[in-house]
């Protein structure tokens, strides 16, 4: 980081080495100047449908569902491709991608994050300054405190927000006092056990009164009993977690857009196809961009309960229509922007995520405590 501040202001790298950002963590009192991209241009695809196929022409996409109209997509007005239940892509169409730095990323029918494809990896050195770094358990152990620190007050704060300028139950100031005293408790927590621990105390309390965010009038059919997943047993868990696959995957984007190795985590551990880091990073983000415009779109009456969802005992699922009205609210939610707490300069909640993400590099690259500040406004 240069001491010339002017010479960073027109530098193509500064999105990359966030000079601002590294000088306010030296100096809090000093008000950085956004170098950082507000959002991102290009689209998200999405491919819905089974027997849909992605092909290549040229520098196009071209999308060609079982039924209706081909459509052709520039490559260079393309961020992602996410491919969904039994779509296909062609290797042509992955070569393009590849080529251009656009990820490829699978999801099941029922939203759960199945991998993704990449180009060829560069920054190897990145990746062993963060593989000897996340090997000390205490440095681990302080960032995943941070971590559960931002996912339970934000859950804190949407179940008061939510709630506001009306008389609260009893159960919601049973359930937001609950979750103060986990809060209370985590920057004692001397192990990553205490951490789950407390995370699932809060977690418990927050999704036990989620119900009674749902306003007056919407289908009772919507409203959650607790949080079920793996299945989920209702249409609003259904929801949660297609939601929480769509995050996943934009997680996964920005991770290898700045060039981590989200194999290694830091708070999580390898169990799933999942990778542990960006489940990490999910933490900061899943009350903001999935929990809030869920309920949202929920008391809109955006879903209906009996053409959206698809049920297989007491299996709940998105039908086709629900999965094309939640990765619209999704996507919708994502290019919002929204104010760092701390830097006070505005994004979009998409360029927040990678901007996480190279703040968390920075936690071992000298220029530390930036790193999950994000709270749910």
């Amino acid at each position: 980081m240069t001491d010339d501040e002017r010479r960073c202001v027109h530098c193509s790298l500064s999105p990359v080495c966030l000079p601002e950002e590294g000088r306010a963590a030296l100096d809090p009192d000093r008000p950085p100047t956004r170098l950082f991209p507000k959002d991102d241009d290009r689209r998200a695809v999405h491919v819905l449908g089974h027997g849909s196929r992605v092909g290549r022409a040229a520098q196009e996409l071209v999308i060609t569902p079982r039924e209706g109209e081909v459509s052709r997509v520039p490559i260079h007005e393309t961020r992602s491709v996410t491919v969904h239940g039994y779509a296909q892509i062609s290797a042509q169409a992955l070569h393009l991608c590849a080529d251009q730095g656009v990820g490829v990323h699978w999801i099941t029918g029922s939203g759960r994050y199945a991998g993704s494809f990449w180009g060829a990896d560069g920054g190897v050195h990145r990746r062993l300054r963060q593989h000897e770094a996340l090997r000390e358990p205490g440095f681990r152990l302080s960032l995943a405190r941070r971590l559960v620190e931002a996912k339970v007050e934000s859950q804190l704060r949407f179940l008061r927000r939510a709630t506001r300028g009306a008389p609260r139950s009893e159960a919601i100031e049973a359930a937001s006092d609950r979750i103060r005293g986990a809060l209370a408790q985590l920057s004692r927590a001397e192990a990553p056990e205490t951490l789950l621990g407390l995370e699932g105390l809060g977690a418990a309390a927050y999704f036990g009164v989620l119900h009674e965010l749902v306003a007056d009038g919407v289908d009772p059919a919507m409203r959650p009993d607790g949080r079920s997943r793996r299945p989920p047993r209702d249409p609003f868990n259904a929801l949660l977690s297609f939601g929480y696959g769509l995050l996943m995957r934009e997680v996964v984007q920005a991770l290898r857009a700045v060039g981590l190795d989200a194999a290694i985590g830091l708070y999580h551990q390898p169990r799933s196809a999942a990778p542990p880091l960006a489940l990490d990073l999910m933490e900061l983000f899943r009350v903001s961009c999935v929990d809030v415009p869920v309920m949202a779109a929920v008391n809109r009456r955006t879903f209906d309960p009996n053409e959206d969802f698809t049920r297989g005992g007491a299996q709940v699922w998105c039908s086709d229509t629900g999965r094309k009205k939640l990765i619209t609210v999704i996507e919708r939610r994502l290019d919002e922007e929204t104010q760092h707490p701390v830097l006070q300069y505005s994004l979009s909640f998409r360029r927040h995520i990678e901007l996480e993400a190279r703040l968390l590099e920075k936690e071992w690259c000298g220029e530390p405590g930036l790193f999950a500040r994000q709270r749910s406004r």
